[in-house]
């Protein structure tokens, strides 16, 4: 079974922020909403800053947060009428024709990454870009990444073939329907090609599950995980 995901390697974001501006770009999101959040953690105090000058034993870094597409999504369980559902390839989607907006989704996801669209009165959250995604593109916030800290994938074939563009900004040879430079294979990387080692048991972490199984990754070395929190 598919289960598409983005992975995030927080040692390499910076905050820039383009992740959330090119998400609300391409979907349409309202003034004051947002698919994709980007969080400040921290400064923090290393609780083991061993190897530190001791003037530089403060921390922090950057989480971005968003519908984790879970494994079993608990907005799913609660919806009235199947507006909300999870497609073949893992993620979850809302049928807008189905929803009625009583918000019970909203309600019941953990990581409040849904909202209300007031003027249409529908749920609205994170595709996946499902309209590039579906004809082999990449979701526009890992397309426009300058960073190239996001990755997307499926996690049955394990995090080390999720893909990022290689080039970053520079464009392809050719465009699919929306006109967008995602499509020529040549210019796609993997995690397992670019990001640097990391331990697997300790320095690769999910959203607090709560019976929900969140699929996005995270991975963070040398600092301390905060996203229980």
């Amino acid at each position: 079974m598919t289960q598409y995901a983005i992975l995030t390697d927080l040692n390499r974001c910076v905050g820039c922020m383009a992740c959330m501006v090119s998400c609300k770009v391409i979907n349409g999101v309202p003034i004051g909403s947002y698919w994709n959040k980007m969080l400040r953690i921290g400064p923090y105090k290393r609780k083991n800053p061993k190897g530190y000058q001791e003037s530089n034993d403060v921390d922090m870094y950057y989480l971005s947060v968003q519908c984790q597409h879970c494994k079993n999504p608990k907005c799913v369980e609660v919806c009235p009428t199947g507006a909300s559902h999870k497609m073949e390839d893992g993620t979850v989607q809302i049928d807008k024709a189905k929803c009625i907006g009583c918000q019970f989704c909203a309600m019941s996801c953990p990581y409040n990454v849904r909202y209300l669209n007031e003027e249409e009165r529908v749920v609205e959250k994170c595709t996946l870009c499902e309209q590039l995604t579906s004809q082999g593109g990449l979701p526009q916030c890992v397309a426009q990444c300058g960073g190239r800290a996001r990755f997307f994938g499926d996690l049955d074939k394990g995090i080390e073939s999720f893909e990022a563009p290689r080039n970053a900004y520079k464009a392809d040879r050719e465009h699919n329907d929306f006109g967008y430079d995602q499509l020529f294979e040549g210019n796609r990387i993997t995690f397992g090609e670019l990001g640097q080692p990391y331990d697997k048991q300790t320095e690769v972490h999910h959203l607090p599950n709560a019976g929900n199984d969140p699929s996005f990754v995270y991975v963070l070395r040398d600092r301390e995980w905060k996203g229980d929190e």
